[in-house]
């Protein structure tokens, strides 16, 4: 039976729904997607708004070299660059994703991996590469809803939750930032894997939406350890802090934008594990 982790203690909250968590610069980024915000708080709870975004939903974050972040804005299909003054277009992928974008993992050359949301007639989505000069090439086709999507810290390899497949699945990354040998990483039965991230063991903590809970995976699927969020949506997750043993926990009370309208209730919870976050490629 997999084991418990100690209790969460909340950092922040007063959000809308938290998504794309990354841990930079000693503090963690994360899109209030209902919010229509970019914000980072740090470990002693101080939040910072980064940008705000009217009328936009902010979901997958990443940063290019240079340290200017990435942007997904989910209904434009597009991902914006924001260098710290303004706002401008890095990609626009209307053309290869139809209905909507949905979570985002940038490699340390600055390549990113979009995936795509499914529209309502089918579960099926897509993954789109988008080059740091914004160029864009479709990579993977028929993923069941992918999802938080992460890259080992050597760059070869990208794991992508597919929520409505229910598991998580690998590709090796080729030199020019394509997908090929797309294999199983792990079964994830009567469970949707959401925003996910990577420990120096090749776990991946996963988010379980309606689940209610946090688990941690390993290459196979065994599941090592459970977080329980008490009765909260799971969201996404990311491991950060100095030593990078800090888990960060974004739950919500509810996932559907009519519902969370007007609301502030989602919030963020730290807890401690015993093996750190995998570095950044």
């Amino acid at each position: 039976m997999p084991g418990n982790s100690a209790t969460p203690e909340l950092l922040a909250s007063g959000f809308v729904f938290g998504e794309g968590p990354r841990w930079r610069n000693d503090r963690l980024w994360f899109s209030d997607m209902h919010g229509e915000a970019v914000w980072t708080v740090d470990l002693s709870g101080t939040r910072e708004l980064v940008v705000e975004l009217p009328g936009r939903r902010p979901s997958g974050l990443g940063f290019l070299p240079n340290g200017d972040l990435l942007i997904v804005s989910m209904l434009e299909r597009q991902i914006l660059r924001w260098n710290g003054s303004y706002i401008a277009l890095h990609a626009d992928v209307s053309a290869l994703i139809p209905n909507g974008c949905n979570d985002m993992v940038v490699d340390g050359e600055g390549r990113a991996y979009v995936g795509s949301f499914p529209p309502p007639s089918s579960p099926e989505g897509s993954i789109v590469l988008v080059e740091p000069d914004g160029t864009s090439l479709l990579v993977a086709e028929n993923m069941i809803f992918p999802n938080g999507s992460v890259i080992t810290p050597d760059g070869a390899v990208l794991i992508v939750a597919e929520s409505l497949g229910r598991r998580l699945t690998a590709f090796d990354i080729d030199s020019g930032g394509s997908l090929r040998n797309r294999r199983l990483y792990a079964d994830c039965p009567g469970r949707g894997p959401d925003g996910i991230c990577l420990d120096d063991e090749g776990a991946v903590w996963a988010a379980m939406p309606l689940a209610r809970e946090f688990q941690r995976i390993l290459p196979g699927g065994s599941v090592d350890t459970t977080v329980s969020v008490d009765g909260r949506m799971a969201i996404a997750c990311a491991l950060g802090g100095p030593e990078r043993n800090t888990l960060f926990l974004l739950t919500a009370n509810d996932h559907s934008p009519e519902a969370l309208k007007g609301t502030h209730d989602a919030r963020i919870d730290v807890v401690r594990v015993s093996v750190a976050g995998a570095g950044t490629p």
